[in-house]
């Protein structure tokens, strides 16, 4: 083929328009007059007259930018195809609730509820996924002031679609185990909370509960609903799920509080001692989730991290008549809520008025269970309660509960935190803490099992009371009816004597006594039984290193198995050189390698020291409490001996032979409690003599 015609057609444009033709021999002649003279090559470099033209490299570069542009434009056409592909994906892909049932109507439906004053209640409505038109079925009803569920944007969509996220959000997992079983399940927003109207002045405020009963009214009296309702939730929403009762709503008949808090002033002043780190921490959470149910303010992020957090979670849950979010943003610019750290800013004993935002005030007792005794006795709602032994106070709540209600109750205490979802047994091995025993999907299938015979008619049958406990250290499950068990109802008491050492046999010297100067730096962490209640799990580390700042007293090697099931007692015999002080008392196994496993304490303030009159108490407990009042508090007299029964809270474990008990003794819990006094070095002087014993008491059998 002739060279010439090879070249592009657009070298000769200038030469057609002058009238000449590609082919003819006069244009083929101007173009050899305007091509460089070749270079004189040899041998086999001589196959082609033009090989070695000057102009090919840049002929050479054309064809290569061309190529290099239809390259890049097959990319970006490839990236648009993927990009759209996963646009159609993201879109296409349906999260657990937006299926269709065989009834026709989607699975989760959200709306608002309107409550006697016109606050507007949001909440979801599970349906079965096989749910037929015109089924009747029970309903389970949990409400929480945490959001019921979150928006979910593209960028979940797609990972769930990629099997790169779980396509359940939080209570999914639970919901759908209901569902399956055959139960309609109802999630709230509490008022002032999530996507609901309205406005906080207190945690568990009058309002509050009273909406709650409206709530069991409103379901059953839907299409779906049989006309019985039952309640549940963990934590906050296991308070709510007890509260549910005050409104005595025939339709509510049975109830499963997790981890609820019985005694809310329990909780934030245990011994009088005010739990400062969980309440900041609880405040600042809840403020944040409150103020704008946005993703990027509850986690404090900006930028481009805030931006790639919103394609996953945009915030709080529309109802899904408020596609455009016009009426949350209402919602959330007029609420006005008041918080814990607020209302407990002036707050030092049990009985110090709480103010609410009306300028009127309440007290613990309106905010808790215990104090709607008379109404939730009168609903007859069975109850079945679960707690972990180790979980703040949550346990001595369910065993007050059953000790003093007279609703039908089973109790459920075993090794777990505050989520029921970590094994908290401190003799396991770290790759022992989980699954939980029993397994989280196990504990819904007891609740489910509870509820059957309670709210469906074709198998009514009543609830008996019971205690189910598991024991740390052993591994094992009991029943009783009764606690503390029977053989563990007289306690043990182990004496503290000269070389720091715990004796059965009570000291006879005239004086004997250690002195202790308080370390105010002594903690038991951040993952302690108090910071379980914001869901960590609970890890004691060794606690031979943070024993080392505190006074202890040990036991001689146990001769035998031992059970301790029941509540320790300190009785201790001290004198301070302040007028007021925090005494914390640790129950801990020496194993013999010398590793210290924490097992249990009690804390009281020194001012509080005066029990209640067990016929003035406001609920039966396990063991004597303090009063903590304003009016009874009495301050130290420095120097002078004072008698303090320091309590423990409930517990259950098996200590193994070899092992010895100790005790020690702290001033502070420098990273979870309020100093006591505020400032200034402290020192005790604890007797161990005669006339002034101190000693522990354990309620222990061997085994």
């Amino acid at each position: 083929m002739d060279p010439l015609l090879s070249f592009p057609v657009g070298l000769f444009h200038p030469l057609q328009h002058a009238g000449l033709s590609r082919r003819s021999p006069a244009c083929r002649q101007t173009v050899r007059n305007h091509l460089p003279r070749p270079e004189k090559l040899s041998g086999r470099e001589t196959g082609s007259f033009y090989t070695r033209s000057r102009p090919l490299p840049r002929l050479r570069g054309a064809r290569m930018l061309r190529w290099l542009k239809s390259v890049i434009l097959g990319l970006v056409g490839l990236a648009a195809l993927i990009a759209g592909a996963l646009v159609i994906l993201a879109t296409v892909t349906k999260l657990p609730g937006e299926e269709k049932t065989p009834a026709g109507i989607p699975r989760d439906t959200a709306l608002y509820i309107e409550m006697r004053d016109g606050v507007q209640i949001a909440v979801d409505v599970w349906l079965p996924q096989d749910y037929q038109a015109g089924q009747r079925l029970p309903v389970l009803l949990r409400t929480t002031r945490y959001g019921r569920d979150g928006q979910f944007g593209w960028a979940y969509r797609l990972a769930v679609a990629l099997k790169q996220a779980d396509p359940h959000g939080p209570g999914d997992e639970q919901t759908d185990y209901l569902n399956r079983r055959h139960f309609v399940v109802i999630v709230g927003d509490a008022r002032g909370s999530g996507t609901s109207g309205g406005h906080r002045e207190t945690e568990f405020s009058r309002d509050e509960i009273s909406d709650l009963g409206e709530l069991v009214a409103w379901a059953a009296n839907q299409p779906w609903s049989n006309g019985r309702v039952g309640t549940y939730g963990h934590s906050y929403e296991g308070a709510t799920a007890e509260l549910t009762a005050v409104a005595n709503e025939p339709a509510m008949k049975a109830a499963a509080p997790f981890s609820s808090q019985f005694d809310v002033g329990m909780l934030v002043f245990p011994g009088g001692l005010y739990d400062q780190a969980l309440m900041q921490s609880w405040s600042d959470l809840i403020r944040k989730l409150d103020n704008s149910g946005d993703v990027c303010v509850t986690s404090g992020l900006s930028g481009l991290p805030c931006w790639w957090a919103g394609r996953f979670l945009r915030g709080v849950k529309r109802v899904d008549a408020d596609s455009d979010g016009k009426q949350l943003s209402q919602i959330l610019a007029q609420r006005h809520n008041q918080y814990p750290t607020e209302q407990l800013s002036r707050a030092e004993f049990r009985d110090d008025p709480l103010p609410l935002l009306d300028g009127s005030s309440t007290t613990f007792a309106d905010l808790s269970v215990f104090g709607h005794r008379q109404q939730i006795q009168s609903s007859q709602v069975a109850m079945q309660t679960w707690c972990g032994w180790l979980d703040s106070d949550v346990c001595e709540g369910a065993l007050s509960r059953y000790l003093t209600f007279r609703n039908p109750q089973q109790v459920i205490i075993g090794p777990f935190s505050h989520g029921l979802d970590f094994n908290a047994d401190p003799f396991l091995t770290p790759a022992q803490h989980s699954p939980p025993e029993p397994t989280v999907e196990q504990q819904y299938h007891m609740m489910a099992d509870f509820f059957d015979p309670l709210l469906r008619p074709e198998v009514l049958s009543p609830a008996e009371s019971s205690i189910r406990y598991y024991t740390m250290g052993e591994g094992q499950w009991h029943d009783t009816k009764v606690w503390p068990p029977h053989g563990l109802d007289r306690a043990n008491r182990f004496y503290f004597v000269e070389n720091h050492a715990l004796s059965p046999t009570s000291p006879t010297a005239a004086e004997a006594s250690d002195t202790y100067p308080v370390n105010f730096t002594a903690s038991t962490g951040k993952n302690n039984r108090w910071m379980s209640e914001l869901n960590l799990d609970i890890l004691y580390p060794n606690r031979s290193s943070e024993d080392g700042k505190l006074l202890v007293y040990t036991g001689a090697p146990l001769a035998t198995d031992v059970e301790i099931s029941g509540s320790p007692v300190l009785v201790l015999e001290v004198a301070s050189t302040a007028t007021d002080g925090a005494f914390f008392a640790y129950l801990e196994d020496v194993a013999p390698d010398d590793h210290v496993t924490y097992l249990d304490e009690g804390e009281l303030r020194a001012v509080n020291r005066k029990l209640m009159d067990p016929h003035h108490q406001p609920y039966n407990s396990p063991d004597p409490a303090p009063i903590n009042s304003r009016h009874d508090a009495e301050p130290l007299v420095p120097g002078k001996p004072v008698e303090l029964k320091i309590f423990m809270w409930p517990t259950s474990v098996l200590l193994r032979k070899g092992h010895r008990i100790r005790v020690a003794l702290a001033g502070a819990d420098a990273d979870t409690f309020r100093r006591y006094p505020q400032g200034g070095d402290v020192t005790w002087t604890v007797y161990r003599q005669g006339a002034m014993a101190s000693y522990v008491g354990l309620p222990m059998r061997p085994r």
